[in-house]
């Protein structure tokens, strides 16, 4: 009898641990059901599972939607708070399938947070610091309807894993849209499928605007074959004398300058070239005397070009190439021989001339073809808001040195009407020589001053050289300012007449060999012919001619016309003409903000 009762209590101590032990398992496995929520289709924002909950704002709303109407591009501010008494995990995703013509991501940019990985992320308790997280997304819609991207959230115990729903995809940084694809879909842009080999944007001012490595380009063509985007300059970025007695591209001056890969050229002054632009690029440089399109009698292969005639032409749909958007109101090179010693160039107007011959130095607009897959991450196509290229969107630059930054990009600098600069080169390594981005203005007008009465060798002693170095540093300029400029730098008085290299501005021969001797050692200088940015960047009706350095014989000094932006050979030494102070920045100029854009410049201070 005693042993039965034994057995009994034993059996029912048995039951009730095995009773304990499955309670505890099925406590435990509905507790966490209970605080693990993922909110994809319904419409609520905040939802409350058990104890836990979670807060979702879109632009300051709450909402788990993101709207884009057809082509257009739209940022949105995403806040994911912790309303809850404790600390819980959560994920932030979108749900389903993206269209073809849309793409989505996140931006990273200081004071933003970055979506969190697939297990997610711990916020902190409500009121308290880290109790909420910001997102910024981007949403580019190219197509040709409205698109809207639901969210989803999950939450759950601080201390387990997240899993994402099968139709959930995390976020990934904003890669940005093929360039051709936006320039294409842009229904503000006529395009011209006419031409099997290019794919032409026409109009008078289209969505076309690119903005890459300091410079503004016009998008002119898509090859259908590698979708590689054909761009030009918007201005005349130098000016140089063609060549000497031919007119043919290959072998010439301006190939030389163009493709030259020193300081003194212009695609040594690009950025990463081979990251971005086709090198292998082929530019048909057919003589012809009509604008049709010419046979590829004549090609040269090259990174860097020119438009040909055919390609002006092809721009514009009305009926004079003063309609289209290639019209700058300059003069400027084409690639295209007319015949012996002649060069078909654009005029002032935007007409045609062909009777311009290799020796006369006028506007030059390099021209590139974008490598296949290039993405652009910013920007609307316009001239105030231009399509910013992936690799070359840079955004948090505080306390970076300028001499790591490039040529073309606009620098606050000087005082009253004259306070925006651009970077040149670095010619001399560790310094970063800037110039006025346009000619000095005093009380709306520009101020002119001769060079000289009787020398053509720049020097402190000349007219402009007592200006630039006494009362420009004094009035011009703030103190910090001048105290950032280094003291006394190396300018060079070479001469460069009618057809002659423009390497002799600075060398005493095209193979650079050797610097010139005739120099000077001063503070403040001026351009010389065939330097980046001496060029014009407004229409002739809105400029002034300007003096460089350098000279066209030992009484004369070339100008860069306003109306051809090129360099003239017959103004006399004391001609009262504009002045874009030329200087060179310490290695230790750092800038504090700015994107280095005409819109956001650099903001420079001295470092330590």
């Amino acid at each position: 009898m005693k042993r039965l009762l034994l057995e009994t209590s034993f059996s029912k101590i048995y039951m009730l641990v095995m009773i304990i032990i499955t309670l505890f398992i099925l406590g435990s496995y509905f507790s966490y059901a209970m605080f693990t929520v993922t909110k994809e289709k319904s419409n609520a924002i905040s939802i409350v599972t058990g104890s836990l909950n979670y807060k979702l704002e879109v632009d300051g709303s709450n909402s788990n939607t993101l709207t884009v109407s057809p082509n257009s591009s739209k940022d949105f501010i995403i806040t994911l708070s912790n309303p809850n008494n404790r600390i819980a995990r959560f994920n932030f995703y979108y749900i389903g399938d993206i269209p073809s013509d849309v793409e989505i991501g996140y931006l990273n940019e200081e004071g933003i947070n970055i979506p969190p990985v697939e297990t997610g992320m711990n916020l902190e308790k409500i009121d308290t610091s880290g109790s909420s997280n910001t997102y910024k997304i981007r949403v580019n819609n190219i197509s040709s309807n409205s698109v809207t991207i639901n969210l989803g959230v999950s939450v759950g115990l601080d201390y387990n894993d997240l899993v994402l729903p099968s139709d959930g995809h995390l976020f990934k940084e904003y890669e940005g849209v093929e360039l051709y694809k936006v320039l294409l879909k842009d229904s503000k842009n006529n395009i011209n499928t006419s031409d099997s080999e290019q794919i032409f944007i026409t109009g008078e001012n289209p969505n076309n605007y690119i903005w890459y490595s300091g410079k503004i380009w016009r998008a002119v063509s898509i090859d259908p074959a590698d979708n590689s985007v054909k761009l030009v300059t918007q201005w005349n970025i130098s000016a140089i004398p063609y060549d000497d007695n031919s007119s043919s591209f290959k072998g010439s001056h301006m190939e030389m300058w163009l493709n030259d890969t020193s300081v003194d050229g212009f695609l040594g002054n690009l950025r990463e070239p081979e990251n971005f632009i086709k090198m292998d690029s082929k530019w048909n440089a057919t003589m012809t005397t009509e604008t049709s399109k010419p046979p590829k009698t004549t090609t040269v292969e090259n990174p860097v070009g020119l438009l040909n005639i055919y390609e002006y032409v092809m721009s514009y749909t009305g009926t004079t190439p003063v309609d289209g958007y290639l019209n700058n109101m300059l003069w400027w090179r084409t690639i295209t021989p007319t015949s012996d010693g002649n060069i078909y160039s654009i005029n002032y107007s935007g007409g045609i001339a062909n009777n311009l011959n290799s020796h006369h130095s006028i506007g030059i607009r390099p021209t590139i073809n974008l490598r296949s897959g290039i993405k652009t991450v910013d920007g609307k196509g316009t001239e105030e808001d231009p399509y910013r290229l992936a690799g070359d969107n840079d955004r948090s630059l505080s306390g970076t040195f300028v001499s790591s930054r490039y040529s073309g990009e606009y620098i606050t600098f000087g005082t009253g009407e004259n306070t925006l600069y651009r970077i040149v080169s670095h010619e001399v390594p560790g310094l970063t020589k800037i110039t006025s981005a346009e000619p000095l203005k005093e009380n709306g007008k520009f101020k002119a001053l001769g060079f000289d009465n009787s020398s053509s060798n720049y020097s402190i002693a000349t007219t402009m050289g007592t200006f630039l170095n006494g009362d420009y540093l004094i009035n011009y300029l703030t103190v910090d300012q001048a105290s950032m400029i280094e003291d006394n730098t190396l300018w060079y008085l070479g001469t460069v007449g009618p057809g002659i290299n423009y390497r002799l501005s600075k060398y005493n021969d095209s193979n650079m060999s050797s610097l010139v001797t005739n120099r000077t050692s001063v503070e403040i200088g001026l351009l010389r012919l065939g330097e980046l940015m001496a060029g014009q960047f407004n229409d002739y009706n809105k400029n002034i001619h300007y003096w460089t350095l350098t000279k066209n014989s030992s009484s004369a000094v070339r100008c860069v016309n306003y109306d051809a932006g090129g360099a003239s050979s017959n103004f006399a030494l004391s001609t009262n003409y504009g002045i874009r102070p030329t200087f060179n920045l310490k290695s230790n100029v750092q800038i504090t903000s700015g994107i280095g854009t005409k819109s956001d410049p650099f903001v420079l201070s001295l470092g330590s």
